[in-house]
């Protein structure tokens, strides 16, 4: 698992190809982590092809297999694949767990697949008996901001279980350099700030609102 994660971190794919054909001849290959490591380093090298290939010869696949996959195609933006795959999930009755919550709403993220998103994460924890993380608000805020949902993303915010960390709040302060929305992101750097003094983007982002908005007193006066 760790030579395969080294190839992973550096995308060296013909590399990970020799080390895979030294785990079959080890006898390796049918172990679920050494297996989710494979496809999670295929993905990761951009061959989402190897990396179903590892996952559909695997005798028995189990969550962190299943987990792999799923992040493989919402890291290459399949959410239609993503999507079906998590309904096979479903369907064979595998555990749902946050990492899976989480990989859907990014497969969602990427595709812009606002309504789906809502629904997931809407019944999730209904149907799955998942909890919605930080991390989980976090993606979900980031999907409509970026829809331009500005409203429905603050509203998210408004109604958070837990306190919005500093992620939470950049992301609905990126979606608001996006749109251009100056009165939401000086209200949403305050808060941002507030929670990380610290953190340079609470005050480079609304710099950029206001100088994409032509408001460049403002933008200097962030400074």
């Amino acid at each position: 698992m760790g030579v395969v994660n080294a190839c992973a971190s550096v995308a060296a794919l013909e590399e990970g190809r020799h080390v895979e054909q030294q785990i079959i001849q080890c006898g390796c290959d049918s172990d679920d982590f050494v297996g989710s490591s494979l496809i999670d380093m295929y993905a990761k090298c951009r061959s989402i092809e190897d990396a179903c290939r590892v996952f559909n010869k695997m005798p028995t696949c189990y969550i962190v297999s299943w987990n792999a996959m799923l992040q493989g195609y919402a890291m290459h933006g399949h959410a239609n694949k993503a999507l079906e795959h998590f309904e096979e999930m479903c369907k064979e009755g595998v555990h749902i767990d946050n990492v899976t919550f989480l990989s859907l709403l990014s497969a969602c993220n990427h595709a812009g697949l606002v309504n789906e998103g809502l629904h997931y994460f809407e019944s999730l924890g209904l149907v799955c008996g998942v909890s919605a993380t930080v991390e989980h608000y976090a993606s979900m805020v980031d999907l409509l901001g970026r829809a331009g949902c500005l409203d429905m993303a603050q509203d998210l915010v408004k109604d958070m279980p837990c306190e919005p960390n500093s992620i939470v709040w950049k992301a609905l302060l990126g979606a608001c350099r996006i749109h251009g929305n100056v009165e939401m992101g000086e209200h949403i750097a305050k808060q941002a700030l507030k929670v990380d003094p610290g953190n340079a983007a609470g005050y480079v982002l609304p710099s950029n609102i206001d100088a994409a908005a032509g408001e460049w007193d403002s933008s200097v006066n962030v400074h």
